[in-house]
């Protein structure tokens, strides 16, 4: 049942984003450049084998033009490095629920196995460990990362924990494709777009080049005790709760 309603969602999601681009441009030609899919995890791993299966079964592209636009287009974050939540799937069932993405992820494992010989010679035990088929198991961490162009943990000790434990052996490979991004809030968003007003009174009181480098916020801190400021900053705040009562009160009555 899982793997049907992963399968289900991840096709869905594929089909409407080919479909929303192909409106736009008529090609897929330039899919990477408009359009990042994000792996949270291995659970829409499957996202990749299906846009293979589109690109070359309905769009006719050539398997390594097909993988070139796939693996650019998505990206990966690992949320635990705990072997078991590294999720797999018993290739009987596989094969059965799922031929037609089982035969595209048995080539990508081929295709990857042959580029694997080159950097491990004779190491057919560490290969296999790799593998995205191997001892009648399909391992979606590994196809996440050999589908992906970037490879992230959630912190900076996750991802170099990814790097020197879990996934040592493809860095060794794609050292290029990890990196770290840490999941967090960005203050141009949450405060330059969204609190215009108080964006512009930090702007007046320290320049605007904490918009750049977010540590410059902390010499908002020397006005702390200044009256003037701080009834600006109580103003703003005040205009911004009837701002958005207003706009609650359109929308919902």
């Amino acid at each position: 049942l899982r793997l049907t309603q992963q399968y289900f969602l991840c096709s869905a999601s594929c089909q409407s984003i080919i479909r929303d681009h192909m409106a736009v441009y008529g090609t897929l030609a330039n899919l990477p450049d408009k359009v990042a899919i994000h792996l949270n995890d291995t659970h829409p791993t499957l996202v990749i084998p299906e846009l293979m299966r589109i690109l070359v079964d309905e769009y006719f592209f050539p398997w390594e033009d097909a993988w070139s636009i796939v693996r650019h287009v998505c990206s990966y974050t690992n949320h635990t490095v705990m072997p078991e939540a590294l999720e797999t799937w018993n290739e009987d069932l596989f094969r059965l629920k799922l031929p037609r993405i089982y035969a595209i992820i048995k080539e990508i494992n081929e295709r990857f196995c042959r580029e694997a010989w080159q950097v491990y010679p004779g190491n057919w035990q560490r290969i296999g460990k790799m593998s995205v088929i191997s001892y009648g198991q399909v391992h979606m961490a590994n196809l996440a990362v050999i589908g992906s162009h970037s490879v992230n943990g959630v912190s900076k000790l996750h991802s170099q924990i990814l790097r020197e434990s879990v996934f040592k052996d493809f860095y060794r490979m794609y050292p290029e494709r990890f990196d770290n991004v840490t999941n967090g809030i960005a203050h141009r968003r949450w405060l330059c777009y969204s609190n215009p007003g108080l964006a512009a009174l930090l702007d007046e009181c320290i320049g605007t080049g904490y918009r750049h480098h977010p540590e410059q916020l902390a010499d908002f801190a020397k006005f702390a005790d200044d009256p003037a400021v701080l009834e600006r900053v109580r103003d703003i705040k005040h205009r911004n709760k009837v701002t958005f009562a207003a706009h609650l009160y359109e929308k919902t009555g």
